[in-house]
């Protein structure tokens, strides 16, 4: 680690301000152009410390960069990854305040539940998929706190990998009655079809990051609990959403979620 505990918890608490007010700032590493992974993390870990100190509780886990070509434009070789916690619940259908958020898009994501714990180091694809108890559809609303959606990596980590909120609906499915590679989801924005995509876009394989968040994990001694609700990564871009927009995620096989932006 580069940066000393003061300067974590600094960067913690700008960060969180910058979500509670709706405010955006330039990316950290302007002034922290030495910080590492670990000290990205800290500060996120920081930040979900105050967090659950202000009786909020982790709902759930989320992976980012989870396309191979974006992994490799970026010069890294894993996802990264971040927590929901349960403000972040949107209902099914639900609504979600633009006001509360700076400048929010959507992203089409296959959800995992867990049933039996994960715990790297190697875990793999398989282990990820004996370990699941259902997929479904999910959609989840990313706002950077930077300024303009302009960051590096070590920057989005530190804030959380963009999260937001999330929404998650449709028809549960067994992992066993479905090929995740390729699966076809369509992103609708007020009932227009806006992007298309298949899981193997995530990884190759949307199990795959499930398996690299456990390894992460592993890393700080740390697993992946029975019962955890983990978004898998984007299958698409981002699609841009104001005030009046209504977003519908069609999964093969698994129906349909939506949330309404208000």
């Amino acid at each position: 680690m580069k940066l000393d505990t003061q300067t974590i918890n600094a960067l913690a608490d700008r960060l969180e301000n910058c979500q509670l007010k709706q405010q955006d700032t330039p990316k950290i590493t302007d002034d922290h152009p030495d910080m590492d992974w670990d000290d990205a993390y800290a500060i996120q870990n920081e930040i979900r410390r105050r967090k659950l100190a202000q009786g909020r509780t982790v709902v759930g886990l989320k992976a980012g960069l989870t396309s191979h070509a974006k992994m490799k434009q970026m010069g890294v070789n894993t996802p990264v990854f971040g927590f929901m916690t349960d403000d972040y619940v949107v209902a099914d259908g639900g609504e979600c305040k633009v006001s509360e958020l700076i400048h929010p898009k959507v992203e089409p994501e296959i959800a995992f539940v867990t049933k039996a714990e994960l715990r790297g180091p190697g875990c793999h694809i398989g282990t990820v998929l004996a370990a699941t108890d259902f997929v479904m559809p999910g959609i989840e609303v990313i706002d950077s706190r930077y300024r303009d959606f302009k960051f590096d990596l070590k920057s989005v980590v530190a804030d959380n990998t963009s999260a937001a909120r999330f929404v998650v609906g449709g028809q549960p499915m067994s992992v066993n009655d479905c090929d995740l590679r390729t699966v076809g989801v369509v992103l609708e924005k007020n009932g227009i079809p806006v992007a298309f995509g298949a899981g193997a876009a995530v990884m190759g394989h949307p199990a795959a990051a499930i398996a690299a968040l456990a390894n992460l994990l592993a890393e700080r001694g740390e697993c992946i609990p029975a019962g955890t609700l983990i978004l898998s990564g984007g299958i698409t871009e981002a699609v841009a959403v104001q005030a009046g927009d209504n977003i519908t995620l069609r999964v093969q096989g698994m129906g349909s979620t939506s949330i309404r932006f208000v």
